[in-house]
């Protein structure tokens, strides 16, 4: 039972790295309805400029202003390089999402080089006794991080004056305009939320372990969470988040005892099957909205 506990703890620690992410996803797709193919760019750079900025003044405040600077690395994106696009097909927009995470990489990698660079988090791998286990700390930091974060973020949206145009414009485009709203806010707005939203996930990624040129793999993992929870759901993609993650940390501790044919490191690609299992029977995800097409 002890272990069953500390894996689904730590299960919930690594399901809000990819909660976040997933939120990103979302929050870019409900205002755009193109996924955006940057965020493992930019939690990679958020997670570089952290270990930059830990040294002078110290983690807390490393990670805000981290935030605050991929925050406008998304927004000068938008305006940029995906503003022009505006109109484009979608699938045109999605390609250039992709190539911006690869011209983003490439270029944050120079500032990377080749040793693991420290994002100077205050707990690294020490653990502590919690529900009668030990768990490590940083996932412990992880999860109430991840709470705060998401319940900041779900009372914008439903609070406040520019939240609940972001809402509008996510719900129709032209309504939206027709009441006076800013749709080019909105996805200004979008781009930059998820940008300070990577830049958390990218830290917490790094911490312990630290970051290098193969930290943005992780960010894949998110697509998972946000086909299981649904492309338009923010609370979807907390769910599907937090259950990728224990159900990747779950067959990491059984899949040995339970099913060693699988070979080792099944955990790694149990997200992809879960993903797969999902698109099979729900294609819309859990909580995602049905498109109903009549011809």
């Amino acid at each position: 039972m002890k272990e069953l506990i500390s894996s689904t703890l730590a299960g919930l620690g690594q399901g809000s790295i990819y909660a976040l992410l997933a939120l990103g996803f979302v929050i870019i797709y409900k205002s755009m309805r193109v996924i955006s193919f940057a965020q493992p760019a930019l939690m990679l750079a958020g997670a570089v400029l952290v270990s930059y900025l830990v040294g002078p003044f110290g983690f807390i405040l490393a990670v805000i202003l981290g935030v605050v600077g991929i925050a406008l690395l998304g927004l000068g994106l938008e305006r940029t390089v995906i503003r022009p696009m505006v109109g484009k097909p979608v699938f045109v927009v999605a390609i250039i999402t992709l190539g911006i995470d690869i011209a983003l990489r490439v270029v944050i990698n120079g500032f990377i080089g080749t040793d693991v660079r420290q994002v100077g988090d205050p707990w690294g791998f020490s653990r502590v006794s919690f529900l009668g286990v030990t768990v490590q700390e940083r996932y412990i930091a992880m999860f109430l991080t991840t709470a705060v974060v998401i319940t900041i973020l779900f009372a914008f949206f439903k609070y406040t004056r520019l939240g609940l145009a972001t809402r509008a414009a996510s719900f129709d485009q032209e309504t939206a305009l027709a009441q006076g709203i800013s749709v080019s806010t909105v996805f200004a707005m979008a781009w930059a939320i998820a940008g300070g939203l990577a830049a958390i996930a990218g830290t917490f990624v790094a911490t312990g372990v630290g970051v290098d040129q193969q930290l943005w793999i992780i960010a894949l993992k998110a697509l998972p969470a946000i086909i299981l929870g649904g492309l338009d759901s923010l609370g979807g993609a907390v769910v599907g988040g937090l259950t990728i993650g224990v159900v990747e940390s779950l067959v990491a501790t059984y899949q040995s005892d339970f099913a060693p044919w699988l070979g080792d490191n099944f955990s790694v690609v149990s997200p992809y099957v879960v993903m797969l299992l999902v698109l099979l029977v729900k294609p819309y995800g859990l909580f995602g909205t049905k498109e109903v097409e009549r011809v």
